[in-house]
């Protein structure tokens, strides 16, 4: 059985940072939410929601683990997915 993937309410506000950034961005969903592009290299980012209960799923933790070195971020907000791409410190 399939079920519907929980986005998390601040996704929206992120995605729409990044783009203003000048960054590409799709919805992937899994195993992390978005895939990123910016100045021709990808980053992956996780959203979580600061407020919310949502933790990293055992699939989402065995995923950083595995592709440990590799360009990831885990974000809660706008602010932090535009530091994870290096726009602001």
């Amino acid at each position: 059985m399939r079920y519907a993937l929980k986005v998390d309410s601040n996704q929206t506000s992120v995605i729409s940072a990044l783009e203003a950034a000048g960054c590409l961005v799709d919805v992937i969903s899994q195993p992390v939410d978005l895939l990123v592009g910016i100045r021709g290299k990808f980053m992956l980012m996780e959203v979580k929601n600061p407020k919310g209960k949502n933790k990293v799923t055992p699939q989402q933790t065995r995923f950083f683990d595995k592709y440990e070195g590799y360009p990831w971020a885990l974000v809660d907000g706008p602010e932090a997915a535009l530091r994870a791409i290096g726009v602001v410190k």
